[in-house]
């Protein structure tokens, strides 16, 4: 179709296509084609029947536990896409024909109270555009569930949540866009056609395309702000060499120098599990058998089934892969005692190529922020150490606590905070004490707890490389240089 001919054709529906990003009609009756270049209409009453037949038969792996999916699909200051229905629709029958999920699908944002949340094991945003809700502490909440351990998952308009919208999609949360991977909704054509390249055929989530690249026809975003291979493990792209990239009008700052238009990604924030596609622009993306199979595939990844890997597509060495293969962590720490600040050890991780850090319970957060690293930290304040880390690619894996003491309010407290601070790990001298206590808090807060002369001796699941403030820098290349090729030498012989 022409474009002069398109345009006609969305004038006669009342729309521009700025006007349908921008939500100031209806999309119900819009046509969507798919990878087929076949047309639907969202209002069509068997579109129901077409999204049944290509919902897959069996999910990738079987549940480990009941998983709960909840469905946030409002819309603020946009009259929301054509799709969003049929997203609906699609994602509550994969769940109930496979048995790998229920969902639960909500407008209201009270449904982002803390304890509503804890009967998720993820959420979705479905196509949501503009500015959800401002309460701060519903916000928190959901950092809180994400960066905890939660799922979340967007698509497509997601990337503009969170903006005011009639503001010209003005920024009011730049942390959302930090979790998600990306900002912003810049376009061409809504019916596109591109080349889809795999960026990473074996990864499990894109295990429905066989390994093989594909065209397909949907509306693209193109990300300038937030987005970057640095924090996100790309699954998907443009194949800027097959595709036509100048397929109706910019809308948005569309170019980019290097050429890089990826589609979807997986990544960590803290210890949630993050996934994004923005294949969701029109109805009969969630009629496409192998699109639904991408999206179950990715909601098993979000609510904690399916094991994949999310280190960051820039960080793939071979030592990382190596280490990814073998299930090895590798952190860099600071001598407990020594007054190193935390920032600085991120700092540190950061220059030897190390993604991951140990801090120590008590250190000096930084010189900006000379509290302690405890659980007295504000919400603000912990915060700003999400934000550092992000910046610095780093995860923070563990927390050394030399004293794991207290009656139970105090450990909890502890717990609480360390499960906040996305670490997997502690690392404490044990107490006969109160060793059930702290046994029943791990299991709870799903936070292993590992003796120190465990961690000294290296049978920790968490290698740490200490590197005092005094330490040579060549010291520093060398550790990190022996468990790079150690890593590499167990991966070749399949050990682990």
């Amino acid at each position: 179709m022409d474009e002069a001919k398109r345009d006609r054709g969305w004038a006669a529906a009342g729309l521009t296509r700025r006007g349908f990003l921008r939500g100031t009609a209806g999309a119900a009756g819009l046509l969507a084609l798919g990878a087929a270049g076949q047309t639907w209409a969202a209002g069509e009453g068997d579109w129901q029947a077409k999204v049944e037949a290509a919902l897959p038969g069996k999910a990738p792996v079987a549940a480990k536990r009941a998983r709960k999916l909840l469905i946030f699909d409002l819309n603020v200051g946009y009259g929301g896409h054509g799709s969003i229905p049929t997203a609906n629709f699609a994602f509550t029958r994969m769940g109930e024909k496979t048995g790998a999920f229920t969902t639960v699908i909500s407008k209201d944002p009270a449904v982002f109270g803390a304890e509503n949340l804890r009967q998720f094991d993820a959420v979705f945003f479905n196509n949501n555009v503009g500015n959800l809700f401002e309460d701060p502490t519903l916000r928190q909440n959901l950092i809180d569930f994400v960066y905890s351990g939660g799922g979340l998952m967007g698509v497509h308009g997601t990337t503009v949540a969170f903006t005011r919208w009639t503001e010209g999609a003005a920024e009011d949360w730049p942390e959302f866009a930090v979790m998600l991977g990306a900002r912003g909704a810049n376009h061409r054509a809504a019916d596109e056609r591109v080349m889809v390249r795999l960026d990473d055929p074996g990864h499990p989530v894109v295990a429905a395309f066989g390994g093989k690249p594909f065209e397909y026809r949907d509306e693209f975003f193109r990300f300038q702000e937030a987005y970057s291979r640095n924090r996100d493990r790309v699954l998907m792209s443009i194949d800027i060499e097959k595709s036509d990239l100048k397929q109706g009008k910019d809308l948005g700052s569309c170019f980019r120098e290097d050429g890089d238009y990826a589609l979807a990604w997986v990544r960590q924030y803290g210890r949630g599990r993050v996934f994004y596609c923005t294949i969701a622009h029109n109805p009969a993306v969630f009629m496409d058998s192998k699109m639904l199979e991408l999206y179950l595939a990715a909601t098993q990844f979000v609510l904690g089934d399916l094991a994949a890997p999310t280190t960051p597509s820039a960080k793939l060495t071979e030592p990382v892969r190596a280490q990814d293969k073998l299930g090895w962590r590798v952190a860099l720490s600071v001598p407990a005692g020594e007054e190193s600040s935390l920032f600085e050890a991120i700092d540190r991780a950061a220059e030897f190529g190390l993604l991951a850090v140990s801090a120590n319970y008590g250190m000096k957060v930084s010189k900006e922020l000379p509290m302690q690293f405890s659980a007295q930290l504000s919400d603000d304040q912990r915060r700003t150490i999400r934000l550092k880390l992000d910046a610095a690619c780093v995860r923070l894996l563990s927390c050394r606590i030399d004293a794991l003491g207290g009656n139970e309010a105090e450990l909890r407290r502890t717990f609480d905070f360390v499960r906040k601070m996305g670490i997997e790990t502690i690392i404490a001298k044990p107490s006969a004490d109160n060793s059930g206590i702290v046994a029943a808090l791990s299991k709870e807060f799903d936070i292993r707890v590992v003796p120190d002369d465990k961690a000294a001796s290296g049978k920790s699941p968490i290698h740490i490389i200490e590197a005092s403030r005094g330490a040579a820098r060549a010291e520093i290349v060398a550790a990190v240089e022996r468990i790079n090729q150690l890593s590499i030498q167990q991966a070749q012989k399949g050990l682990p």
